[in-house]
């Protein structure tokens, strides 16, 4: 499913334009990076959880060349479904 695939099943649900839907879409995906950005964690109570995790620096190998190099330590995000998510997916 597509972003603007998710919009139209949003206005179809609600039974409201696919304007206001995309607005409820792009400003639920914005409050959920912004709560990221700052390091929280957003938890949607059967569905799952987003959060931050951070990656230790480590060695690696370009496959291109073979030759080794070091990746950096970083942030990344990540979801973990929540139990509902999982049992509705089986």
């Amino acid at each position: 499913m597509t972003k603007d695939e998710l919009i139209e099943a949003v206005a179809s649900k609600c039974a409201c334009s696919k304007k206001a839907a995309s607005e409820c879409v792009d400003g639920a995906i914005e409050i959920i990076t912004k709560a990221m950005q700052k390091g929280d964690r957003v938890v949607l109570t059967g569905f799952g959880a987003f959060q931050v995790s951070k990656r230790a620096a480590r060695r690696g190998v370009n496959p291109k060349t073979g030759a080794k190099i070091q990746i950096p330590a970083m942030k990344v995000p990540k979801f973990k479904a929540g139990k509902s998510l999982k049992d509705a997916v089986r």
